[in-house]
Order: C-alpha cells, then sequence, then structure tokens
C-alpha cells in the first residue's frame, strides 16, 4: 500500500541503493567511513552566482548570493552527514537550488566541526556563531532568515532553533527539515517497523546512527543532541519531509505530534516509499522534483512572495506520491499570513 503509488524511477533509485548496500561498500556506506573523507572534483559555481568562503575562527562557511540581487532573504544550511562528515558538493548544488527556490535569496551553507575530533556541542555552537554572524556581521533581520538542513542537519535545525528560543535570541521564519535525524538514541517505533524496508540503514544496527560518535559524554536524550525530547512551544513555522521507508520516519512524526500538540505551525508531508534524503536526487525522479517545490512553495509563503501565476490553471492533477499530515493552522492557513 504504501509503495503503490512511487514513480518507476523513484523505485529503481531505490533498488539501486539496496543493491549497493548489499555490496561490500554497504558497509563502509552505513558506518559512515565513506562519508569522512569524500575525495570530489572541485564544484564549478554557477555564472550568475557570486561564492565567498568565509574563515570563521573554528570553521569555515561558504557564502553563495545571486549576482546584482540583493533580495534581503537568507537560508543558513546546516548539512548532514550523520555529524561526522563534512561539507559535500551536493550542498553547494543544495545551496543553489534553494536560491532559486527563494527566489534569489542568499545561502550561507556552514562547513561545522565535526565528531569524533569534535563531539557536541561543537557543531550545535557553530551554528549559533553563524547564525550571529547574519544577525550581526551582515545584518539580516531575523524575519529574512530561514535556517534548513537534512538528515544529522535537520536535527541540529532543530537543535539551533531550539537554543535560540531557550537563550531569547531573534528566531528565524521558519524552518525546513529534510529526513531529520531527531532522536540520537534510536527509540523511535519505525527503528523495529522500518528495519527491512529501508534500503540506506535498515537491516543493521552496525551504522552511524546506533553509534554516534558525536554524542560524546554528553546525555543522548539531551534535546540539543536529540531534539525529539525537547519542547516546542514558540518555534517558527517547520516544513519537514521524510520517506515512508526510513528507520528515521519516527523521528519526524514524534517532532511533528509535539508540534501539533504546542500549537505550533506545521506541514510534514511523508513521500510514499522513498528513502533517506531522497531530494537529493534533485530532478532525477518525480518524488524529489514534488518536494523540492514544495520547498519552494513554503519558502514562498515565509517570506511573502507574491508572483503572477504564469497562465490560467485549467486543471490541478495530484499526483499522490506525498502524504500530509498538518496541524489545525497550517503554514499557509486560511489568512494566508506567514
Amino acid at each position: 500500500m504504501r509503495t503503490d503509488k512511487v514513480s518507476l524511477r523513484g523505485k529503481l533509485m531505490r533498488d539501486m541503493m539496496k543493491n549497493m548496500m548489499d555490496s561490500a561498500m554497504g558497509h563502509r556506506i552505513q558506518t559512515g567511513e565513506l562519508r569522512k573523507n569524500p575525495v570530489e572534483p572541485a564544484w564549478i559555481c554557477p555564472a550568475e552566482y557570486e561564492y565567498e568562503i568565509v574563515e570563521m575562527e573554528k570553521f569555515s562557511m561558504e557564502y553563495l548570493r545571486p549576482a546584482q540581487v540583493c533580495t534581503g532573504r537568507v537560508i543558513l544550511q546546516l548539512h548532514g552527514g550523520g555529524y561526522i562528515g563534512p561539507m559535500k558538493n551536493i550542498y553547494r548544488d543544495f545551496a543553489v537550488y534553494y536560491s532559486k527556490r527563494s527566489m534569489g535569496g542568499d545561502v550561507l551553507t556552514i562547513d561545522y566541526r565535526v565528531a569524533p575530533e569534535y563531539p557536541y556541542p561543537a557543531a550545535l555552537m557553530d551554528a549559533v556563531e553563524a547564525y550571529r554572524w547574519l544577525l550581526e556581521e551582515k545584518q539580516y533581520a531575523p524575519e529574512k532568515i530561514v535556517v534548513a538542513g537534512d538528515s544529522a542537519g535537520g536535527g541540529l535545525t532543530l537543535a539551533l532553533a531550539m537554543y535560540l528560543r531557550d537563550h531569547h535570541m531573534p528566531m528565524p521564519a521558519g524552518l525546513v527539515l529534510m529526513s531529520p535525524w531527531t532522536d540520537l538514541t534510536c527509540s523511535g517505533e519505525s527503528h523495529e517497523t522500518n528495519f527491512n524496508r529501508d534500503p540506506q540503514f535498515g537491516g543493521t544496527t552496525e551504522n552511524l546512527l546506533h553509534n554516534s560518535v558525536y554524542i560524546g559524554e554528553a546525555d543522548p536524550s539531551d534535546p540539543y543532541l536529540s531534539p525529539a525530547f525537547g519542547h516546542f512551544e514558540k518555534m517558527p513555522p517547520v516544513l519537514i519531509q521524510v520517506g515512508s521507508e526510513e528507520v528515521l520516519l519516527s523521528d519526524t512524526l514524534t517532532v511533528a505530534n509535539k508540534l501539533r500538540a504546542a500549537k505550533g505551525r506545521l506541514r510534514v508531508s511523508v513521500y510514499d516509499g522513498m528513502f533517506h534524503e531522497f531530494q537529493m536526487a534533485l530532478r532525477l525522479i518525480p518524488e524529489s522534483r514534488e518536494a523540492w517545490e514544495e520547498i519552494g512553495t513554503f519558502l514562498e509563503i515565509i517570506y511573502g512572495i507574491r508572483r503572477k501565476p504564469d497562465g490560467k490553471v485549467v486543471k490541478r492533477v495530484k499526483s499522490g506520491r506525498r502524504q500530509q499530515r498538518k496541524t489545525d493552522e497550517d503554514y499557509c492557513g486560511g489568512s494566508g499570513e506567514n
């Protein structure tokens, strides 16, 4: 039932990932061994963008801006990688996607410190410093800042928002979470129900989720480590996307339920048959294209961007690939306010 609406390309990519995990390389991917020191070609910045590396005292950041465009909007991107992997080219591609879907917004991606050399709270403190840099150094208004993250970066995005709230700092306008890892105790129900369904982290507990070196000596249920254990009052609007086959599905649903209970503004989309971070497929599969379109709609609403329609819509067709669970007050609720 959960896969009958999956696109053919989506099924093929999911099966290819499963086959890769069954190969000799699979264990090195699951444990994060291949993620620690990625070898990639030089990334080529698109001609219509300006790209700058910003060196902080303890980490570096990459600042992408459309050439000769200043919207005042910015996305702070917190990359994934199990808290053990550095920046990769895919996140530079993500930065371009975020910029285009925010209609010319700037994007700051931080290459935060990672474990085991730098366990908790290093990544969180770097994220806080990057956020302060946007506010104080670049003078972005908080209502023009959206924080976005995937996997570990999704959990870090929530942890950052909780830290800002708890320390009475200006809150961002919204949060975008892709397959967020919000429970480092790995105690969610889907770790059992999807154990044999998840093509990336299923079938074994010998992986970076169950053996996180980021925790260090901390309590893994600390909300700044595992936001699923925190409280969600006074949070900004949140968009969460997750695949139905993920062992981390519970990480999303637990957060969604707590946000609802706190009367937060929420949009959570469970994509049928999809795997962890399927959005990395970019335009290769329909589900990823749909997810990025949904992110674009969310950013337009949060930023109050009003676009003239390209033409008259005569028929709207639903793809059916996404199950949406909404709060009583969806982020695009009846008033249309941010």
